[in-house]
């Protein structure tokens, strides 16, 4: 069997090579700007200011870790993550860090626990879905939705094969709740495309998110998308804006005003 080159240190001369030896692989085009590798993690973890993490973690421009890539990918562990931060500053500013560590290791044991039945309903719905797509809808693999705000998150999905863990959650609550497609379809879309792909958490996520895997569903309003979007996000027309509306008004339109719900908390399961 043929062996690969080690000798190669520059990011393009490594990607070109690939390419070059596995020439089925679709080209990426731009680099993803996370770089992989341990020492990489290591830096970006020491660089990480982990004391503002609680007030900023919602929005996305705030500040969060990106430590998932090199968590997902065995680079970092999360115990030696837990105990960096533990030493790193008191407990009641790393309290929301921690306990997402914790989200994490808990989807991590459900996906040994449970294996492939997380790709496929936990739990019984609180809502309708049984006639959601089970395809998606080209305009959504494309980012040509229409919608500014969603087109946005797409491509940065794409470009850089990773998102926010808050942007996660609006993209697929749009995708599973707005355009009425499966969670499991948008679910196995969005983990193709992750560097941090984990598919505990991804999985999990979206059922959490579609009330598969919690007590709700998960939605959100145009307010909400405003507050938390940040420089990241550019403006949706107003005219036909499908997040204009209070969350009771939502409720009605989306599930029939069967389920009465509160603004879902976001969680850091991807960061």
């Amino acid at each position: 069997m043929q062996q690969l080159r080690t000798d190669l240190t520059d990011r393009q001369a490594i990607a070109d090579y690939l390419l070059e030896e596995f020439p089925f692989v679709k080209d990426p085009g731009v680099l993803s700007p996370h770089e992989g590798g341990r020492s990489k993690g290591l830096q970006r973890l020491e660089q990480f200011p982990v004391e503002k993490y609680a007030k900023q973690r919602n929005f996305l421009d705030g500040t969060v870790s990106v430590l998932s890539p090199y968590i997902s990918r065995g680079c970092l562990e999360l115990e030696e993550v837990r105990q960096w931060a533990l030493n790193r500053s008191k407990y009641n500013a790393l309290e929301k860090f921690i306990s997402e560590l914790a989200w994490r290791a808990f989807f991590r044991l459900i996906y040994i626990e449970e294996g492939d039945r997380i790709l496929q309903d936990i739990e019984q719905p609180k809502v309708a879905m049984k006639g959601h797509l089970t395809t998606l809808p080209e305009d959504i693999a494309n980012g040509e939705t229409g919608i500014p705000s969603m087109d946005t998150l797409i491509q940065l999905l794409k470009d850089e094969g990773y998102l926010h863990n808050h942007a996660r959650l609006y993209l697929a609550s749009y995708i599973v709740h707005f355009r009425k497609v499966s969670w499991r379809v948008g679910a196995d879309w969005m983990y193709s495309l992750l560097i941090d792909g984990d598919m505990g958490s991804n999985h999990l996520s979206w059922q959490w998110v579609a009330s598969t895997f919690s007590n709700k569903p998960y939605i959100f309003n145009r307010e909400n998308l405003e507050r938390y979007g940040g420089s990241v996000l550019p403006g949706d027309p107003r005219r036909d804006d499908p997040f204009n509306y209070s969350y009771e008004e939502l409720e009605a339109q989306l599930f029939g005003g069967s389920f009465v719900s509160q603004p879902a908390r976001t969680s850091g399961k991807y960061r």
